[in-house]
Parts: C-alpha cells; sequence; structure tokens
C-alpha cells in the first residue's frame, strides 16, 4: 500500500465510493492469501504492555498478534508496536506519518482512553486529536479497530463515571468502526464472578496497568470487534463532515535541527538509547534533538495554526523552559525526569486563531550543568498550509520551508 500524501486527501475522499472504503473482509481475504500484511498498534502504555510479564509475548497488542497468525497461518505478518505510554492523541496525530502510515499498514488498533482523560469532561482538542487518527487512516484506505481500555477503578461497584467513552463511541460509529470495548467486557467478567478486579490488576501499587489476566481480557475484546467485523463485512467510512474541529488534519512535526545555524547556545545531538521504560526510549521515536546548554538563547519561531506542541526528551540533567506566545505570558514547564530517561510532550498552545500568524518563545531558564532536549516544535490546524513559516525576524536562523526541509508532514 503506498502512502498518500495528506494534501491530496480531502481531494481522494471526495471520490471515494462506499466499495472503496477499507473493508475488514478484504484483509481477511488476503490474509488467507497468503499475502504479507503490517499491522500497527498505536496507544499509550496500555497498548504497550506495561506490567505485562513479558510485553513483546502477553500484551494485548502480543496476544491479537498471536490471534491473526493462528487464524491465517498462510499470512506473512508484521507487527509494529506504535505505543508510548503516558501520551494521547494530540501526540498522536504529529507521530501518525513517521510511527504509523511510515509501515504501510494494512491494519491498526487504537485506543487512547485513558491518556485522553476518561473521567474528566472531554477535551474539544484531544477529541479533534482522535477524530483526525481516525479519519487520516481511512482517507488512506486502512481499516481501524477502536480499542477502549479500563483501569481497575472502573470495576467499583459504582464506578467514577467515563464520559469520554461515550464521545469516542460517537466518533466510532460516525466512521463504522468496530468496537473493541474493554471496559464494559471486564465489568461483566467481575459482576458474573467470573474474575476479580485483584486477579485483572495483580500488583497492589499499579491500579491502572494490569497483569498477563489483564491483557489477556483486553486482546479478546479487540480480537472479537475484529472477527465480527470480518464475519459482517463491515467497512469503515467517512462521514462528509467532521464531528469536531478539524484542527489536527493539517499537521507539521518541524524539526529544530533543521535551523541552519541553530542559536547561539544550541547544538544538534542524538536521543537517548536507554530510558525508564522501553517505550519511552526516545532513540524509537525521533532520529536528532535540538539541545540547549548554559545561557542559550530563545528559540523565536512564527507559525500559522491553531494548536503547538513540544516533542523532546525529559532526562535528570533536564531543567526547566518558559513559552511564550504572541506576547502573552510566560508559562513554565519543566523537563526534569529524577528517575531517567524518557519522552516530553506538551501541549503550547490551543485554539489560537487559525488564520492568523503566530510568534512563540521558547525560553531556556537552565542552571549551570543543565540542558534543553527538543525534537520538533509540532503544529496543527485547518489551513492546508498550517504549519512553521520562518524564525521570527529578530533572531537567528533560517526556517524557511522546514515542513518540506526536515519536517513530518
Amino acid at each position: 500500500m503506498k502512502l498518500i500524501p495528506l494534501f491530496l486527501l480531502i481531494a481522494l475522499t471526495s471520490s471515494m465510493t462506499a466499495s472503496s472504503f477499507p473493508s475488514f473482509a478484504d484483509f481477511a481475504s488476503r490474509a488467507e492469501a497468503g499475502d504479507r500484511l503490517s499491522v500497527v498498534f498505536l496507544g499509550g502504555s496500555l497498548t504497550w504492555g506495561a506490567q505485562a510479564t513479558d510485553p513483546q509475548k502477553t500484551s494485548y497488542r502480543a496476544l491479537v498478534g498471536q490471534k491473526l497468525e493462528q487464524a491465517y497461518p498462510r499470512a506473512h505478518f508484521s507487527f509494529h508496536d506504535a505505543a508510548i505510554g503516558g501520551t494521547g492523541s494530540q501526540l498522536a496525530a504529529f507521530r501518525l506519518e513517521r510511527d504509523v502510515l511510515a509501515h504501510k499498514p494494512d491494519l491498526v488498533f487504537l485506543d487512547f482512553t485513558i491518556n485522553d482523560g476518561p473521567y474528566d469532561a472531554p477535551s474539544p482538542h484531544r477529541l479533534a486529536a482522535y477524530e483526525s487518527l481516525i479519519r487520516r487512516l481511512i482517507q488512506a484506505g486502512i481499516p481501524v479497530v477502536q480499542v477502549i481500555l479500563p483501569a481497575k477503578k472502573d470495576m467499583q461497584p459504582e464506578p467514577v463515571p467515563r464520559p469520554l467513552d461515550a464521545k469516542h463511541k460517537e466518533i466510532g460509529r460516525a466512521y463504522g468502526l468496530p468496537l473493541a470495548d474493554a471496559v464494559t467486557r471486564a465489568r461483566e467478567r467481575v459482576r458474573e464472578g467470573k474474575t476479580t478486579a485483584d486477579l485483572l490488576w495483580d500488583l497492589p501499587e499499579d491500579h491502572t496497568h494490569p497483569g498477563d489476566a489483564g491483557y489477556a481480557l483486553y486482546a479478546e475484546a479487540a480480537w472479537e470487534a475484529f472477527a465480527k467485523a470480518v464475519k459482517g463485512n463491515v467497512r469503515c467510512r467517512l462521514p462528509e463532515a467532521m464531528l469536531h474541529a478539524p484542527a489536527y488534519m493539517n499537521v507539521t512535526r518541524n524539526r529544530l535541527t533543521q535551523m541552519h545555524p541553530l542559536p547561539t547556545g544550541w547544538h544538534p545531538g542524538k536521543p537517548h538509547r536507554n530510558a525508564l521504560a522501553y517505550d519511552f526510549v526516545c532513540s524509537r521515536w525521533m532520529d536528532d534533538l535540538a539541545i540547549a546548554e548554559g545561557q542559550a538563547d530563545v528559540l523565536h519561531l512564527k507559525f500559522l495554526g491553531s494548536e503547538a506542541l513540544l516533542f523532546g526528551e525529559m532526562t535528570p540533567r533536564s531543567g526547566s523552559y518558559a513559552v511564550r506566545v504572541d506576547g502573552g505570558e510566560a508559562k513554565i514547564h519543566s523537563a526534569t525526569c529524577k528517575e531517567g530517561n524518557m519522552r516530553l510532550a506538551q501541549v503550547v498552545a490551543e485554539g489560537l486563531d487559525p488564520e492568523k500568524e503566530h510568534v512563540i518563545e521558547i525560553i531556556p531558564t537552565l542552571k549551570p550543568g543543565e540542558e534543553l532536549r527538543l525534537e520538533s516544535l509540532c503544529i496543527a490546524g485547518e489551513r492546508r498550509d498550517a504549519g512553521l513559516l520562518r524564525t521570527a525576524d529578530s533572531a537567528p536562523g533560517s526556517l524557511e520551508n522546514l515542513q518540506w526541509a526536515g519536517g513530518f508532514r
């Protein structure tokens, strides 16, 4: 399957007919015929398999992979883990090209319910990002299984409401996605006395990540949703209008190392190859970093769009930084992780005027011996030309056409 450039997707969508939308039965037919097929699992730590005894064998994604191989022994599968713990749909919108579409997937399992905040009032920005993931995947001809996963507190007799689930399910129905609702399945099993919350989440200190029994239940829900979609010849579809704002339909991930030259106090470097957890190993998710040390200059950048996110790496040596947008109040963020290395993903602007040029200042506030490690400034917006424009007039260097020279569209 060839990747479709994002700027062509909208035009192609208008010409797609119902029979051309991705079909689960078509995927199964290809698997039965012995085709080479790529399957990607996109999500957070529950998709990666944190606290499984062996995430490569006993996580839900590993178990689903085993079920696919057993059901279709002639097929040649490649499975790809695109899960980063503690991150949600907003970062995923900027990772979709590099970490999902680059694998030319024939099937994607998608979950961001926990990391998008299931117990809070649903964020319109996260909903926009979540819907954009589904829409962009279907536009690229890829069938998607929607996965909704629980935490231990969801098993209480009177659990805390999860208003985000209803919003995610509404999006899934609009796009014709099969639903793997592991929340409902786990509650039914506990209520029927077939298991307990303590058996599913068997580590007393972790109420989010289950043990192997919990991941097996997740896999049951995911496999059943897929199998029903195959049997029912389910096709994903594209509603003419989006349910939420199209703010994440046009994205650029602008690598800061492409500044020529980098401002004083900044230099290019590589991400670490070790971390607190395997899904946090930044060399898996980024190729290079712009690293600030000492009295590093402020980065002044202009962009067109409504949403902005910084992606990079946190370490024990990392310090703090401030971000100012359009001359407003500077907001201070810490990049320090005392326990070890991990990913940094910080939303720094939401809901800006998508028609207006904006100026963002990234201000290192480092003590002696500290550093700031950033991979990219990620920009999203409704306009097709949303993205980084250039450095502000007062700053050295040039980022002209950065989205083509060094970004992931």
